[in-house]
């Protein structure tokens, strides 16, 4: 099995929003890098219903109860906030490398 990935919620929001002005969802794929196609009808889903705040939890918890994780202690919730941020920032610098990319193709094409 494949690792799984956090996508951070800007990308989420930026996906919904292109699904939502009639984008196609390989296009939103190739331009937000995302591995499954599947994802973004989830993520659409999720906003539908009006469950935005499962955006911000983590892979593989989905918490619906609480809206959100239970921690022991102050410094927990600190790390996790920050694991979270890290993988935001990853992800962020990735997708403006792609679009700094993008903006050259399109560039050298005319």
């Amino acid at each position: 099995m494949g690792t799984r990935v956090s996508y951070p919620v800007e990308i989420k929001q930026k996906a919904i929003e292109m699904k939502m002005a009639g984008v196609p969802t390989k296009e939103i794929m190739n331009e937000l890098n995302i591995k499954n196609k599947t994802q973004v009808d989830t993520w659409v889903r999720w906003y539908k219903a009006g469950e935005i705040h499962r955006f911000e939890q983590p892979v593989g918890k989905q918490y619906t109860y609480g809206k959100g994780p239970s921690y022991t202690s102050e410094l927990e919730k600190l790390q996790a906030e920050n694991r979270f941020l890290r993988q935001q920032n990853e992800v962020l610098k990735k997708y403006k490398e792609l679009e700094r990319k993008l903006i050259e193709k399109r560039q050298s094409n005319l």
